[in-house]
């Protein structure tokens, strides 16, 4: 029997769904069950042929047990070593790379230093940083946010440089990003399970949480959803996201990447609604199975993105 496990915290109605599902279509030699862990001991398998994370963003011990986990064969969705390496940053300097555009964006070092280190572990950093050519740059109004991150947390809008000073000031020693504001006539967000999947959903992020997901939205074309589509996959494929969302601003008849690194992405049913809910939860029970039965005890079953694979591939 291959077991398929889902892991997670506070979450009532994707985790019982997604599970409820794998099962009741039956598949000879597949269940599904919500994780459990009574001891990890170093090299120890987990029992399980798939685990869906859903939780260990918050919970450094979980993201320790899926990569013992995945040494053991385990396949994780999503693969918790890449999810580590993973942040924004690079994450848009990789869109550029694969043709996907995205907002101008800066990287930018922490207000404060972090702990033990002092001037001199900054001595490579010019001082002051070139702020005129930066803002010149990016623009205003700007989005400042952290570089790894997620939940709109630590994120804000700037009008100018007095804004922007005022906030760093505040930021800590949190490295942040500040990115270009897109003024955008049509939004997305989009579900990508297992690189193959794609649900393209309108959505207005200016609205309250609850009303974010638009039921009746303005009619778009269709070679715009099939550029919204075409992005979508080449970033997942790049990155290698078994579970992801994608968020997609347009401008001028243009989808920018705004958010591409959602690996644990909103699933509830009170938020997405009930038609973008029955889709994501049958994807991804469909993709576990498929992950079951391609599983093979004692080897790598991680997805690693194209990025990853091609740059071992070139370095041999």
């Amino acid at each position: 029997m291959k077991k398929i496990g889902i892991l997670f915290g506070q979450e009532d109605t994707f985790p019982w769904a997604c599970i409820d599902r794998i099962n009741s279509k039956n598949v000879d030699g597949i269940t599904a069950e919500p994780v459990r862990i009574d001891r990890l001991g170093q090299g120890e398998p987990s029992g399980y042929a798939v685990i869906i994370d859903r939780i260990s963003q918050d919970v450094p011990f979980y993201r320790a047990y899926l990569k013992n986990a995945a040494l053991g064969g385990t396949a994780v969705l999503n693969n918790p070593f890449w999810w580590s390496a993973d942040e924004k940053f690079f994450n848009n300097a990789l869109a550029l790379k694969l043709g996907v555009a995205v907002p101008k964006t800066v990287l930018l070092p922490s207000n404060q230093h972090p702990p033990d280190t002092g001037p001199k572990s900054f001595r490579n950093l010019a001082f002051p940083l070139d702020w005129d050519g930066i803002f010149n740059y990016v623009g205003f109004p700007a989005y400042f946010k952290p570089f790894a991150g997620g939940g709109w947390k630590n994120v804000y809008r700037l009008d100018g440089p007095e804004d922007f000073f005022r906030i760093y000031n505040e930021t800590g020693q949190l490295v942040m990003m500040l990115q270009e504001e897109i003024i955008f006539k049509e939004y997305f967000r989009c579900y990508c399970i297992d690189c193959k999947d794609v649900k393209i959903m309108q959505y207005d992020p200016r609205q309250p949480h609850h009303r974010r997901y638009v039921l009746e939205g303005e009619p778009v074309s269709q070679a715009l959803l099939d550029k919204v589509h075409r992005d979508v996959m080449a970033l997942n494929r790049g990155l290698g996201y078994d579970f992801n969302t994608v968020e997609m601003a347009v401008r001028d008849g243009i989808p920018y990447a705004i958010d591409f690194c959602n690996p644990a992405p909103d699933a509830d049913v009170h938020s997405v609604g009930q038609e973008n809910f029955e889709w994501v939860v049958e994807a991804a029970a469909d993709m576990a199975i498929r992950r079951a039965q391609a599983h093979v005890d004692g080897q790598n079953n991680l997805r690693w993105g194209e990025f990853v694979r091609d740059f071992a591939a070139h370095s041999r």
